[in-house]
């Protein structure tokens, strides 16, 4: 246990780099009892983000089953978020961000359904706990899994699009990609808890595929998914790589180049030696450069540093070597993955370090769903890679984003992806990616 008195400094040093994020008043310091036993409410602060839905839906408590010791009990803040969000859908299953050109409509129910954000919420219903058969959101899931299972079947196989539907926010400042991207994670994720529905399952694992196929078609050689437009396409191309890291992880057969070439593009971004950080794809801005390349580097950084811990175990290696090719080499790794392994470690410690600069945090200069969704990716990366990294970050997004909340409960951006949809969609993954944790972590064979 490590001393309380090293725990209040360091969040104290955690939350004091989140100045430029807190608009209204400083920074309340908080030890690390009172995030998981007395959670920052919202009417304790002044609301910072622009107004959400006015609140004509109802929303009830429900009770959370907290899964694991090791899980955070999920803050109250967050559960208002989530019962936000499931008031939000619409009864056909999906939900809707809303038109690049009408980003001032912030009512959830004043727009169209769109299959980016739909699997992207369906995503935060399974992260909180949910299946098709168990926790309070469970129906709210199995309308928004079959809403997007038809939508793709209905959608012709060629081309590589899943909906006729053009214009909406994600698609505007992320690209057109990011709706295969999206579903192709959520119907990977819904897979494994469709053993008892084989008839489901096949259907899911059919349009599973079909999406899978047209990541693959889409992808341009420098192994991005840039050209399919995009304000900051470097965000769609670290979704489609995580699309295709879960899909392999699970077992699902994809072709292993694609996704060696979308992190060998995520890598080309960040030069670990340097420090410097291509922005052409990201609007010039570093923070979605880096934390795409944080989120794709974290699963090879992870296993590097497993293979030479546990090299220094058993005494292969000497104690103070450090991480390098030849130390992986020593292990018998081959050279080609050697090489590979240690510029991701590189890599991600270096974006980790980057991310300790709040010039680089505050990302657009305030929130949008792209800060929301890079925040995400930052959660998940730490989750994978382990370490007193997470707890910190945890501490200082639990301080954030409890002060920022709207009053109806939703999260919505400043500029770009307005959306409280999505917004609040991309706050509830960052807050709860420790309950991924086994997902997340798993490597592929």
């Amino acid at each position: 246990m490590k001393p309380a008195h090293l725990i209040l400094a360091g969040l104290g040093l955690a939350v004091a780099s989140f100045g430029v994020w807190s608009a209204v008043d400083s920074p309340k310091i908080v030890t690390s009892y009172d995030l998981v036993s007395s959670p920052l409410t919202p009417a304790s602060f002044p609301v910072t983000q622009p107004a959400g839905q006015p609140g004509t839906h109802t929303v009830s408590p429900v009770t959370f089953i907290h899964p694991d010791e090791d899980v955070k009990p999920m803050p109250a803040f967050v559960e208002r978020g989530l019962a936000w969000l499931v008031a939000a859908q619409f009864d056909n299953g999906g939900w809707g961000a809303g038109a690049h050109a009408r980003q001032d409509i912030r009512d959830p129910r004043e727009v169209q359904v769109d299959p980016a954000t739909t699997a992207f919420s369906a995503m935060a219903l399974l992260r909180a706990g949910n299946t098709l058969d168990k926790g309070p959101y469970s129906e709210n899931l199995e309308k928004a899994l079959l809403f997007m299972v038809e939508l793709v079947e209905a959608h012709p196989k060629e081309g590589p699009s899943i909906t006729s539907i053009s214009g909406t926010q994600p698609q505007a400042k992320l690209g057109q990609n990011i709706d295969v991207s999206m579903a192709a994670q959520l119907f990977t994720r819904v897979l494994p808890t469709l053993d008892d529905r084989p008839v489901l399952e096949n259907r899911v694992r059919a349009v599973l595929q079909t999406c899978l196929d047209k990541l693959a078609a889409a992808q341009s050689a420098d192994g991005s998914w840039n050209d399919r437009g995009g304000w900051a396409a470097v965000l769609q191309s670290a979704m489609a790589n995580n699309a295709l890291e879960f899909a392999d992880e699970a077992g699902v057969e994809i072709d292993k180049k694609v996704l060696e070439r979308s992190r060998a593009y995520q890598k080309s971004n960040v030069d670990a030696q340097t420090g410097s950080v291509k922005t052409e794809s990201a609007a010039g801005i570093s923070l979605y450069t880096i934390t795409s390349n944080q989120r794709a580097t974290a699963k090879e950084a992870r296993k590097a540093q497993e293979l030479v811990e546990q090299g220094k175990r058993d005494g292969r290696l000497d104690e103070d070597v450090i991480m390098s090719p030849q130390a992986l080499e020593q292990l018998g790794v081959d050279a080609e993955e050697a090489k590979r392994l240690e510029e991701a470690y590189a890599q991600n410690v270096a974006t980790r370090q980057m991310l300790k600069d709040d010039e680089v945090l505050k990302g657009f200069g305030n929130n949008g769903g792209e800060e929301f969704l890079s925040h995400m990716m930052t959660s998940e990366s730490l989750v994978v890679t382990g370490g007193e990294d997470w707890e910190m970050w945890y501490a200082r997004l639990h301080n954030l984003l409890a002060r920022i909340q709207n009053e109806d409960g939703s999260w919505a951006g400043h500029h770009c992806i307005t959306s409280p949809v999505f917004c609040t969609t991309a706050v509830i993954m960052a807050m709860l990616a420790d309950r991924d944790r086994e997902l997340l972590v798993q490597q592929a064979d």
